[in-house]
């Protein structure tokens, strides 16, 4: 069992081009992988979860969560400072992959992150984003320049599943925060009931079998 864990994965799995080459490196190298998709509905249709399922199967993913958190968001939009949406919401998608990761014994969380890639993901904020949680993040592209990850994308069969309109960005600010501190960001969590948002989306997580 020990073992096992150590090998045991969960992705977030967006649908978009980064995280699926993020899982791919990790099956490539013996890790057991199960994913974490979080959609927007209401506030989009159903097709990043579509590519999400379309993707999981392309890589040999047998199990996917899929949370609807599109109302739970938009809470966050109309109580926080909305420049701080990327990384509030963040935190709180990392603390319910955390809740699900422990309870399947996974033993990492894995995503797509890439450095300064988009605003939520400058160091600052990367920082930030990853003491919501004690869990270790996986970041395999952390460092890697988005051609190189596009490349890999088409080596790997997934381009073409991901490209496309980028839903997670339909509740996000026009200018983002590009730097955060902690006790800012803490004091902004505090306008909205946390553990009532994540309890609510826990409550109704559709698991996918592929």
């Amino acid at each position: 069992m020990v073992d096992e864990m150590e090998r045991k994965v969960l992705l977030l799995l967006s649908g978009g081009i980064d995280s699926p080459v993020a899982g791919k490196i990790l099956l490539d190298n013996d890790f057991e992988v199960i994913a974490l998709h979080f959609s927007l509905e209401p506030f989009t249709d159903d097709s990043a979860k579509r590519k999400s399922i379309v993707i999981a199967r392309k890589l040999g993913i047998k199990r996917v969560f899929a949370i609807k958190c599109g109302n739970e968001h938009a809470k966050i939009v109309e109580a926080c400072k909305h420049k701080y949406y990327y990384i509030i919401s963040r935190r709180m998608m990392l603390r319910i992959a955390e809740i699900i990761a422990k309870q399947e014994n996974c033993r990492f969380i894995c995503t797509g992150d890439n450095l300064g890639q988009v605003g939520s993901q400058t160091l600052e904020n990367l920082d930030v984003i990853s003491r919501a949680i004690e869990m270790q993040i996986l970041r395999p592209l952390l460092t890697n320049d988005k051609i190189e990850t596009i490349q890999l994308a088409k080596e790997f069969g997934t381009y073409e599943i991901s490209i496309g309109p980028e839903m997670c960005s339909v509740l996000g600010p026009k200018h983002p925060a590009t730097k955060s501190r902690i006790e800012v960001i803490e004091e902004e969590e505090e306008k909205v009931d946390m553990q009532g948002l994540i309890s609510e989306q826990l409550k109704n997580i559709e698991v996918i079998k592929i």
